[in-house]
């Protein structure tokens, strides 16, 4: 506190002191004009340090560049700029409680702070219609899902924040998925950031039967924010890119070529709000940028809203280089990780194994790096192997090896995706399979194949087909996928160890055996009703033609008779 200002203590009750000092901002904000020539001493007055999140164990720390002061005199004052003043002065930090949206929103800098446009569009309609959505019918679920976000936001914020982009981008995940890294769409887009696994490749990720990074919350973020920071160059304008991100960016490239009149004069962010009044854009596209200014608006004021969000830990880890084909399981026993974590923190990995083709980083426990990797290094590489290898010796279906070896079809299938068969669905004899270790299945995933583009195509299921599996496409059901491969849903239950009969599109099931025996009976009726109407054609001809000799010809009287009646 400045000591020419410090007023002896018994001169003033106590509580005049404090009401005096909470009063002297709006005294200081009340003279800011008179004061506008003035120019500060050379030394500037001392700017807040803004909180640094925490770093994300593996990722490169990034210093946030603070913003320079400003030079009264040459820009006004902003509130801040006195609250600033009032607390380098007084040095009390009681003037206002910064981040305190609701108590703060009569005092002077007080509210929240948003890196989008937001403000300049909280009052059309689209925004007004969200927020009430999002503070009504929808409030459960969007503080379950704030709540969710708590635990991946800080990760977010930091990598946009390294990238240069804007850090409020990160509603962009609330909008997607609720912050759910295992989020799957109709479209067959995955994850937190909603990505196609062609678009995801195109952004650095790992997508196929092993690894789908997509699932990954860092390695997804980072794919998201080079995407996003693609389409803002393209566009000029974040609300396009985010609106390109949803709907495509040729489809708003066209858009915005094909009614250049229209949005002549439309500059910044309103080049997007006059393209959605256009009858152009899909509903979904037009509604996703005031989705996301609602978003930004509720998710900073919750209690406004009557919201109550819940915080979770923040999503940190450290890295280790694993072998190929590593198993969760192992290490968590040999590392001493609560089961369960390694599957948490490394969401990517689809078979409770690290992919068999290469080595990669796997995410251990924050803190815990260096005693796992040293630990890893002691253990025996086969002791931490997710599997056993078992060589096919004659022809046998893969039921029947499966059962040889102690596991399920299914789970035989999940770690070998590419096993050879035989025109009637038998293993070729001379290969080797991969049969997973019992603890492994715990935490492997049973989802669809991430390298199908869009589920239902005929494009991505022609080599499944061949195999004998049946990709299901939306509105199929498991009874119906029976009857047409001619068999009971019973047994295609079995089959697949289903226990319900709840499928998803773009699952997949194995239909070999009754694609066989059905192609059979279906041979067998055709063959039969064939050889039934040949000898209905063969019998018929016959009797036709004795018929036509037992009958005499009958003699030409009608000729004479009618000549008789002329």
């Amino acid at each position: 506190m400045n000591p020419a200002l410090t007023l002896p203590a018994g001169r003033f009750p106590a509580a005049w002191r404090t009401r005096l000092v909470r009063a002297l901002p709006f005294v200081l904000l009340a003279l800011l004009p008179a004061c506008r020539g003035y120019r500060p001493p050379s030394t500037p007055l001392p700017q807040p340090i803004p909180a640094t999140p925490q770093p994300v164990a593996g990722e490169t720390a990034v210093p946030t560049p603070l913003t320079p002061a400003r030079t009264m005199g040459t820009d006004p004052a902003t509130p801040d700029d006195v609250v600033r003043a009032a607390i380098a002065v007084f040095g009390d930090s009681s003037v206002v409680v910064a981040g305190d949206a609701d108590a703060g929103a009569g005092a002077v800098g007080a509210g929240p702070v948003w890196d989008i446009d937001v403000r300049a569009y909280e009052t059309h309609d689209r925004v007004e219609h969200y927020v009430e959505l999002f503070s009504s019918k929808a409030k459960e679920r969007f503080s379950a899902r704030l709540s969710r976000g708590t635990r991946y936001e800080p990760m977010i914020r930091s990598k946009l924040r390294a990238s240069g982009m804007p850090e409020d981008l990160t509603y962009l995940a609330l909008i997607e998925s609720g912050y759910d890294p295992h989020a799957y769409s109709r479209a067959a887009a995955v994850g937190m950031w909603q990505f196609m696994s062609s678009t995801a490749r195109d952004v650095g990720m790992r997508v196929d039967w092993w690894m789908d990074e997509r699932r990954d919350p860092a390695r997804s973020t980072d794919g998201a924010i080079r995407f996003l920071g693609v389409l803002q160059r393209q566009f000029g304008s974040l609300y396009l890119a985010a609106a390109a991100y949803n709907g495509g960016p040729g489809r708003v490239s066209r858009g915005l070529t094909r009614f250049a009149e229209e949005l002549e004069g439309a500059e910044g962010e309103d080049r997007f709000f006059a393209l959605a009044e256009q009858d152009y854009l899909r509903a979904e596209t037009k509604n996703y940028v005031p989705q996301l200014i609602a978003a930004a608006l509720v998710a900073k004021m919750p209690a406004r809203y009557g919201l109550r969000i819940d915080s979770l830990p923040a999503y940190a880890y450290d890295s280790v280089r694993t072998a190929a084909g590593t198993s969760l399981a192992a290490v968590s026993q040999y590392g001493g990780v609560a089961d369960g974590v390694l599957r948490e923190l490394n969401p990517a990995l689809l078979r409770g194994i690290t992919p068999p083709d290469a080595e990669v980083w796997l995410r251990v426990p924050a803190g815990r790096g260096e005693a796992l990797r040293a630990t890893l290094d002691s253990v025996p590489v086969d002791a931490l192997r997710g599997y056993r290898t078992a060589k096919v010796t004659e022809a046998m279906t893969p039921a029947a090896f499966a059962g040889r070896h102690g596991v399920s079809l299914k789970q035989l299938r999940w770690f070998n995706p590419s096993w050879r068969t035989a025109r009637k669905g038998r293993l070729v004899a001379g290969q080797t399979l991969r049969v997973p270790q019992e603890q492994v299945l715990a935490d492997a995933r049973d989802i669809p194949d991430p390298s199908l583009e869009k589920y239902g195509g005929s494009g991505g299921t022609r080599a499944l087909t061949a195999r004998g599996v049946h990709v299901v496409r939306r509105g199929e059901t498991l009874g119906g996928i029976a009857r047409r491969y001619g068999l009971r849903e019973s047994q295609l239950k079995a089959m697949n160890g289903l226990r319900g009969s709840r499928i998803l599109a773009g699952q997949t099931l194995q239909v070999r055996k009754s694609t066989t025996a059905g192609s059979s009976r279906r041979t067998a009726k055709a063959a039969k009703a064939k050889s039934q109407k040949s000898t209905v054609k063969k019998s018929g001809g016959k009797a036709k033609a004795a018929k036509k000799k037992a009958t005499p010809k009958p003699k030409r009287v009608a000729s004479s008779t009618s000549k008789k009646k002329q």
